[in-house]
């Protein structure tokens, strides 16, 4: 019978091989197989193994203002030859306060103690030690929770569950909550199911709410309940969970972060904004929508057949107030009526049959079609939209799609938004982002596969209930700079702010140069009527750790998608391709245009034969491909980015054969994972010589992890430290849980910690 120890990695279960059995240990985890010997040999009794897997991870919690009961249900199941007695480890998160803490096994309460901090720190160090893996490191300096041994038997199953209650910290104006998922330092196995779901009830009325760390589903019953979801499946190393939200009685809310590593530079924010469900439901803005369908000859078949159904969707979802048209256009333009119609039963009964009448055939008058959309505009007190739908490049009429996009804005008078599909891989789809951004919309990228009249009804469900429409954001400091005050608040994205919708909100990040407190000014309209709101913001000097680091990635992620809708529209600039370089480097945010960093071969320092390199990357993948998979894939990436509420952009799990791959070659790396990115084809593709973690990202180059952030002259000066010795877990306590898990390395790392830089070096018996 083996034994091994378990830990609930921060709030989740991990398993961790710590066997101490009589007599020599031997663990084997996905053998290889074995190949047929040369000659004959007596057989070899089968091998005992001692392996398990992580089946299902269940996270439910109830936050109620800024208190949250949580409970994690956790199914192991011992896929090895023999029984595993299991111990279960908790470590305390270091600044969280947790009370009621119970942990079940099948439903049985295990008793259990509460390790002082001197003990605990014992226990890491000696178990890293033993294991030679630092993965634990990061929980030095905390609590620590120990339940009595269980048995797992040999083909069976576990449940085990934690409760606890938990006071969350409010910063900012925001109640911050989180969930560590790091499952991946404790198996080499996928999970099978991840679910979260955390319901949130507070007193005053919820108004911003947003994950950093995942793209999550949110249901918003009314003003003070929110129910947040997250499901993933075959996930191989999970971003911890992250959630904020802030509460404020009105009608818009607006919360903003701040941070500021160094007080040298401009620092980073996070601005949120965002309407009140009651009264968005209760005052309904009326609108214009103006439908584009494409019906050419290749949108034949099933695609013109989901045109019709989506025109059908969006027209009987419009209310009385509305007005309405539909333009349908091949080699002709025509329109449903001469003029807008007012959207009562009789022009909605008749705009159903309208679409169900209409045919593929012809060719493709894109031009033709936007500008007698955009001329039937004239009101303009009321939001105004245009859903364009296409499958194709334009054919007749004006085909330069510099002068379309012209021809477009100058028939737009009354600031509609256009808002654009591109349906299948034969689009112009650098047409299509030129439109939707001159005119302040966003493209919508319809692969052959995916249902059209879903995705518009995706979009319609967003823009179908405009709050406040032409918004606009003034910022004053209470000391503002001296010589600019213009330049206090920079490069921001969006660039533009479109209009608040119901159910949505405001996710604006930027950069900022004056400190301390400011007063920012929102104004919008409704209804024709101009309404201003004030809220107070306060622009830190300098952070001091990295809680709020998640807004410079953030920042870095859309920056890095402007970059690229800069150089698709405008062409090339070297200052851009230069940036954009920097930025990949820096923060492990890789495009098809930067993935070559993680190449070992890449000298990360050639700064100017790297911009060439993605300079020419550029040209060959993306402009010189308006239409085509390639183009239509890399567009939607961009986009992508550009819209990115959570930092790095590329799907935060991978799926499928990219999962096994990170999973393979993930190695050498504690507490962080594979960089992943999309291809020039749209594909999910694996950088295991790009490792992101924290605040930093690692690039393997001559058998060893560099911190991108250090530069030759610091490489020359670091100080070279044992890997397990003394000297290297005095290191991790003296940094603490935030920086010790940038040591969180199997192999030789180079790394900057605070204001000095570190040469890791693995203990002298695995030294070649």
């Amino acid at each position: 019978m083996r034994r091994i120890a378990s830990y609930l990695t921060g709030l989740a279960l991990a398993l961790c091989l710590l066997a101490t059995p009589v007599s020599a240990q031997i663990i084997i985890i996905n053998p290889p197989p074995r190949l047929p010997p040369i000659s004959p040999r007596p057989p070899v009794p089968p091998q005992r193994v001692t392996e398990y897997r992580i089946q299902s991870v269940e996270m439910q919690a109830q936050v109620r203002d800024q208190a949250a009961q949580v409970q994690i249900s956790q199914v192991f199941e011992n896929v090895g030859s023999q029984t595993i007695e299991a111990s279960l480890y908790f470590p305390l998160p270091d600044s969280a306060t947790i009370s009621g803490l119970t942990l079940l096994v099948d439903g049985k309460e295990l008793p259990g103690k509460l390790l002082p901090k001197d003990e605990a720190k014992r226990i890491y160090e000696e178990t890293v030690r033993r294991q030679r893996d630092p993965a634990l490191l990061e929980y030095i300096g905390q609590g620590l929770y120990q339940t009595s041994v269980f048995p797992i038997p040999a083909r069976a199953t576990r449940k085990v569950e934690i409760r606890y209650t938990q006071l969350l910290v409010k910063d900012t104006g925001l109640i911050d909550f989180s969930l560590p998922l790091g499952t991946n330092k404790f198996s080499s196995r996928p999970i099978d199911k991840l679910d979260v779901t955390v319901r949130i009830e507070a007193t005053d009325a919820i108004k911003t709410i947003h994950s950093p760390s995942h793209r999550m589903d949110i249901e918003r019953p009314d003003s003070n309940r929110a129910v947040c979801k997250l499901s993933l499946t075959s996930v191989h190393a999970p971003d911890d969970f992250r959630l904020l939200y802030g509460t404020q009685n009105g009608l818009v809310g607006m919360n903003v972060v701040s941070y500021r590593p160094n007080p040298n530079e401009d620092g980073y924010f996070l601005l949120l904004a965002s309407p009140e469900v009651k009264s968005a439901m209760e005052n309904k803005v009326d609108k214009t929508i103006v439908v584009v369908v494409d019906k050419s000859g290749s949108m034949s078949g099933a695609k013109i057949e989901q045109a019709r159904e989506a025109l059908k969707f969006v027209v009987r979802q419009l209310r009385p107030g509305d007005t309405f048209n539909i333009v349908a256009y091949d080699s002709n333009v025509e329109t449903f009526r001469p003029e807008l119609q007012r959207a009562d039963e009789a022009s909605v009964k008749a705009a159903v049959g309208y679409a169900e009448g209409l045919f593929a055939g012809g060719g493709t008058n894109i031009d033709g079609a936007l500008q007698t959309a955009l001329k039937m505009l004239a009101d303009k007190s009321r939001p105004n939209y245009v859903l364009f739908l296409t499958d194709g490049l334009p054919t007749i009429g004006e085909t330069n799609e510099l002068n379309i996009a012209k021809n477009a804005g100058l028939a737009n008078t009354v600031g509609a938004r256009v808002f654009s599909f591109g349906v299948g891989y034969d689009v112009n789809s650098r047409l299509l982002d030129r439109v939707s951004r001159d005119l302040r919309g966003q493209s919508v990228y319809v692969k052959p596969n995916e249902n059209i009249e879903s995705q518009v009804a995706v979009l319609y469900n967003k823009i179908g209930s405009p709050l406040l429409t032409d918004l606009a954001l003034a910022w004053e400091f209470d000391q503002p700079l001296a010589a600019d005050a213009a330049a206090a608040i920079s490069r921001v994205y969006p660039k533009q702010l479109t209009d608040l919708f119901q159910g949505e909100q405001i996710v604006m990040v930027g950069r900022y140069k004056a400190n301390g407190t400011a007063k920012i000014t929102l104004t919008g309209s409704i209804t024709g009527e101009k309404r201003t709101f004030t809220f107070p913001a306060t622009m830190v000097s300098q952070s001091s750790n990295e809680t709020h680091g998640f807004v410079e990635k953030l920042w870095a992620t859309r920056r890095i998608g402007e970059i690229i809708d800069e150089l698709d529209l405008r062409g090339q600039n070297k200052e851009l391709v230069d940036e954009l370089v920097q930025l990949s480097l820096k923060h492990g945010i890789l495009t098809p245009y930067t993935s070559f960093l993680a190449d070992e071969r890449t000298n990360l320092t050639a700064q100017a034969a790297n911009s060439s390199v993605a300079a020419d990357r550029f040209e060959k993948q993306l402009r010189q491909n308006a239409s085509g998979q390639a183009g239509f894939a890399q567009r939607a990436a961009k986009g992508r980015l550009q819209a990115a509420g959570a930092a790095g952009g590329a799907p935060s799990e991978p799926a499928g054969p990219a999962a096994g791959e990170a999973a393979r070659r993930g190695g050498g790396f504690g507490a962080g994972k594979a960089a992943l990115f999309e291809d020039a084809e749209g594909k999910t593709q694996v950088a295991a010589n790009v490792q992101n973690i924290g605040q930093k990202t690692f690039y393997r180059r001559e058998n060893q992890w560099r911190d991108a952030s250090v530069t030759p002259d610091q490489e020359k000066k670091a100080r070279r430290v044992k890997q397990y010795s003394q000297e290297y877990f005095e290191l991790a306590t003296k940094h603490g849980p935030h920086l010790s898990k940038y040591l969180a390395f199997t192999e030789p790392v180079l790394v900057n910690l605070g204001n000095e830089t570190y040469q890791i070096d693995p203990p002298d018996e695995e030294v070649r």
